[in-house]
Formats: C-alpha cells, structure tokens, sequence
C-alpha cells in the first residue's frame, strides 16, 4: 500500500473542522422520523404497530426490534437517536443505512475532497509526490480521493463522532435541534425547483443553457482536459446553470476524453466542496 499517512491525516483533520456542519446536518436529516409510522419486523414479516415513531419515542418505548438493526447500534436508550437509527421504515430499510447513504457517504466525500484541495495548495512537493505514487494526474480530485482510499476509514470516524455527540440524545431533542437549517434545506430546494428552466425539447439540451455553458468554457483552454474539471464546473455555476442542468449540457462543449467523467464525480460529491 502506498504511503499515504499524511494525507489521512488532513483529511481527519478537516473532518474534525467541519464535524459542527455534520452534526447540524444530521439533526436537520432527522427533521420528519417522528411523524412516520412505526413498523418492526416479526418473525421475517413488516408490521404496524399502529402509532408513530414519535409516539413510542415521546413514552420512552423502544424503536428498533430484535430481527432488524446493526449490532453496533444495539443497547441503545429507549427513545434516542441510536435507537431511531436502528429502527426500520415501512419498506424494511434500517434508518442507519440510510442516513449513511444520503448523508454520511456524501460529506465524507466532500471532506476528502477538500483535504485533497488543501494538499495540492500548500503542500505541493508532497501532493507530487502522491500523485505519482497513486498513478494520477490531480485533475480529477475525486478520482484521487478514491484511488487513495481514504473515504471507509473515514467514514467510520465520521461516524463514531456523530454518535459520540448525538447517540443517546432524544430523538425528537434531535429534531428539534435540526428544524430551523431542515427549513433552509426545503426553502432552497423550492428556489431550485422555481428557477429551474422548462424541460429541454427531446434531442438536446435547452438553447438558453447550452449558451451560458459554452460562454464558461470559453474561458478554458480547449478542449478541456479532466485537470481542469473542477474549474469547468465553477465556471458553469457561476454563469448561473443549476446543478441539475450540468449533464444535459456537457455533449455541447470541447471536452477531452474523460473529462465529462470527471465533472460528474465533482458534481455528484454534493455541497461542501
């Protein structure tokens, strides 16, 4: 394996920088567990219990049951937030795997993505040096971060982390606590939705968008190689394109071999980066 310890170590220092961002978009992710339905699952089969995850919490009652959940998640309080994590929802889905996939998964990805822009800025000898080690070019920080495998470990420190801060916490405590950025989150979806343009016409991207984006990468050297995906990407939001707008576009533009590649692995990282 390649000798890689510096690099993991900035990126557990950056998660531990932004760890106050996590813990306020874990409990903005928890916004809505109380008002599902609560099931558990007897002998292999989904049942209601006829309440709602907020109603056993609120009386202190267990949410996960015993054919379900995740053994690192067992012994939790009655009613916190371990507990909520380990139930299930309606389709059998342990709420754990879940919060992993839509919000542990994509900031730990960001954060090594900005590890990876911090080395490349002010340790550039190093940055090299790993670089070469890897079998990269840097313009794709994505693909390093995955190449150097950093994201499992931590992950699993991101983790213990949110846990440490927020396990046996209540879990409407939880959600109350996450309510006012869970607003944000909704209200910035809705201004998304609203500025979004009518749906391109069957056979290409809208005109309006395709302009904007190749008035963006005029300002590149083309075509545009993966090295400079990142800074394609700027350039698209900046000219005012949505993120939802980027991949219809991308075909229209003087892109090298891969490029397109890497833009989407940037765009797919989420916010943070």
């Amino acid at each position: 394996m390649f000798d890689v310890d510096w690099m993991g170590l900035l990126t557990r220092a950056v998660l531990r920088e932004r760890l106050p961002l996590l813990i306020a978009e874990t409990c903005a992710w928890s916004v809505g567990m109380s008002d599902r339905p609560h099931v558990e699952r007897r002998r292999g089969r989904l049942v209601p219990t006829g309440g709602t995850i907020g109603d056993r919490a609120g009386r202190g009652q267990p949410l996960s049951g015993e054919e379900d959940g995740r053994l690192d998640l067992g012994d939790a309080r009655p009613g916190s937030f371990r507990d909520a994590l380990n139930a299930v929802d309606a389709e059998g889905v342990v709420y754990a795997d879940r919060y992993d996939r839509e919000v542990l998964e994509p900031f730990v990805l960001a954060s090594c993505v900005v590890a990876a822009e911090r080395a490349r800025d002010t340790r550039p000898g190093p940055w090299a040096d790993l670089l070469d080690d890897l079998g990269e070019d840097g313009g794709d920080l994505v693909g390093v971060v995955r190449a150097g495998e950093w994201e499992a470990p931590l992950r699993t420190e991101a983790e213990h982390l949110v846990l440490a801060a927020l396990a046996d916490v209540p879990l409407l405590e939880v959600e109350a606590e996450g309510l006012p950025l869970s607003l944000v989150r909704a209200a910035e979806s809705l201004t998304r939705s609203a500025a979004s343009p009518a749906p391109a016409p069957a056979g290409g991207a809208d005109p309006g968008s395709v302009f904007l984006a190749r008035t963006a990468a005029g300002g590149l050297p083309g075509p545009v190689q993966p090295r400079d995906a990142g800074r394609l990407l700027d350039a698209l939001l900046a000219e005012g394109l949505e993120p939802e707008e980027v991949p219809a576009v991308l075909p229209e533009l003087p892109l090298a071999e891969g490029t397109a590649e890497a833009l989407l692995r940037l765009l797919a990282a989420g916010p943070g980066l």
